[in-house]
């Protein structure tokens, strides 16, 4: 730091070249300055001396840190091409896949868009997605056996293995490789293993090991096996599929029972197939927009209670060659639903009612319970109350008079055997994120 000492006299600047002696560096080229006093008639003219006084505490001062960019994600051999040999190392496909493939996020900084590198290098926008998607995750592999695997090919295999942990994507690989996997069955496996711990509860879960992969996807066929009716075929074949992949010994003898004919619980076939099955599904974002064939149903609101049920319209059909909807009288509220099993051959007498809260439901509170709207569907042609387990459409006896679902063994027990419909079908909306199924034993 700089300071001058100077007493309080007047001061004058002179620029005299007079006094050869004053010389500074940092200064020149300009001519040397002279520091006086003003002239006064009381004192004589003396010099001011300017002295460097060091800072006794230098205030802290940031070292200039030059920008480095992050190390570059391509391989050595690429780094040093211009754009046009990038692009010509893609659309030959010069080297192995899983070295090129970050190529792809290099050309995007520079501004190419899928469209624009597919028409210069051949390579669709899928499979560029692919393959950037399926290196990152080669490159979470540790093991030599599955990295060389993967030498040549695979990138459609591993980018279906993305969403799995670092532990899952190890095991799940070496299953797809000993098994001989395509796209389609490695799908398969992976969503297996990422369902899995939702189905908690689930009949026979417990027999599945979860740190096995052929045994995910094992329990996912059994599951489905258990949604035909049995005895069917598609019942034996998907329990023949389960039996295929299953890795522990304890779950290939729960299916083993299942196609002798026997159950887990030892309940024998004829009760768990006349068991009344109501299916609770989450409506997918969509998904109403994608099915080739749909229902349209009149919606009536829990809270207008029965009167609602008995003016809601009882025949909708298609008519002419655009398919247009006719109903017998006019309604305000309409759904349109999938034409899922459980409700495509409902015709006349169809009809879905709105509860505000999922509580209105006989199910039971858990985890995976949710407090959301719900829709459920019932024949309003099935009036009888037959069956103990099954669910039907009635009105709360507790006073209000609103509509709530309602088990057979509930109404029976008081005395009630005729209900407003029977219940097909319960709707929950549709959410960004998926979540189970409710399972047989979530109801009450």
């Amino acid at each position: 730091m700089f300071s001058a000492i100077v007493n309080t006299q007047p001061l004058f600047l002179s620029n005299s070249n007079s006094n050869k002696s004053f010389s500074s560096s940092f200064l020149n080229p300009l001519p040397p300055f002279f520091i006086s006093h003003l002239p006064s008639s009381k004192t004589s003219l003396n010099p001011i001396s300017a002295t460097i006084i060091p800072s006794s505490s230098s205030p802290s001062k940031q070292v200039y840190q030059p920008f480095r960019p992050p190390p570059s994600p391509l391989p050595a051999k690429f780094r040093s091409l211009d754009t046009a040999g990038r692009l010509d190392v893609l659309a030959n496909r010069l080297g192995l896949w899983y070295e090129y493939a970050p190529l792809i996020p290099a050309l995007v900084q520079e501004g190419f868009t899928p469209p624009t590198i597919e028409e210069s290098t051949g390579i669709s926008g899928v499979e560029q997605n692919r393959l950037v998607v399926g290196a990152k995750v080669r490159e979470s592999l540790t093991d030599p056996e599955i990295l060389s695997a993967f030498e040549t090919g695979g990138a459609e295999l591993l980018y279906e293995i993305r969403l799995l942990s670092v532990t899952q994507r190890a095991a799940a690989a070496k299953y797809i490789i000993d098994n001989k996997f395509d796209s389609k069955d490695a799908q398969d496996l992976a969503r297996s293993v990422k369902d899995f711990p939702r189905r908690r509860g689930d009949k026979g879960w417990e027999s599945f090991n979860y740190n096995l992969s052929g045994d995910c996807l094992s329990f996912m066929y059994y599951r489905q096996a258990r949604e035909h009716k049995n005895p069917s075929e598609d019942r034996t074949n998907a329990l023949k599929l389960a039996l295929d992949v299953a890795e522990s010994e304890k779950a290939k003898s729960l299916i083993l029972t299942e196609l002798k004919g026997g159950s887990e619980s030892g309940e024998g076939q004829e009760g768990e197939a006349e068991a009344v099955k109501v299916p609770v599904v989450r409506l997918k974002i969509g998904e109403v927009a994608e099915a080739s064939s749909v229902v349209v149903l009149p919606v009536c609101r829990a809270d207008q209670k029965e009167k609602e049920i008995l003016e809601a319209p009882l025949e909708c059909k298609t008519q002419g060659a655009f398919g247009i909807l006719v109903a017998e009288k006019g309604w305000e509220r309409w759904v349109v639903l999938p034409s899922w099993e459980p409700i495509v051959g409902l015709k006349n007498g169809g009809v879905v009612v709105s509860f505000a809260d999922a509580r209105a439901l006989p199910w039971r509170v858990n985890r995976w319970y949710k407090e959301e709207p719900i829709l459920v569907v019932a024949d309003r042609g099935r009036k009888e109350v037959k069956a103990d387990d099954g669910f039907y459409l009635g009105v709360d006896s507790g006073g209000g008079g609103e509509l709530k679902v309602e088990r057979g063994s509930d109404l029976r027990g008081r005395g009630v055997e005729e209900c407003l419909g029977a219940v097909l079908l319960v709707v929950r909306p549709p959410r960004d994120d998926t979540d189970d199924q409710l399972a047989d034993e979530e109801w009450d």
